[in-house]
């Protein structure tokens, strides 16, 4: 993990953010990556966690009841949300996607 998130730093220019409940994540302006530690994934997560997978907390000015529509429209299911989360700069109302590009 702390290598993960020094590569981040160093590389992507990335800044450490001290999650609530001690977790460690690199961040970037409103953006941040949760990353999995095996035997430890978060929920929700992937259906075929890996070493080396994580989450991408992406931000978007689109009102949550806006969402669904098009998620729906493109076939994606909403695996949670909205739910409270904490973001890269603090508490946030998050919906979770699956990613379907892993077999």
């Amino acid at each position: 993990m702390d290598r993960s998130v020094s590569f981040c730093e160093r590389v992507l220019g990335m800044r450490p953010v001290v999650l609530g409940d001690g977790r460690h994540v690199p961040a970037s302006g409103t953006s941040k990556i949760d990353l999995h530690q095996v035997d430890r994934e978060l929920l929700p997560y992937a259906t075929h966690p890996t070493p080396g997978s994580a989450d991408l907390c992406l931000i978007t000015d689109t009102p949550h009841r806006q969402i669904p529509a098009p998620l729906a429209a493109g076939a994606v299911p909403v695996e949670e949300g909205p739910v409270p989360r904490t973001g890269a700069r603090g508490p946030i109302t998050s919906t979770c996607l699956p990613d379907r590009t892993a077999t």
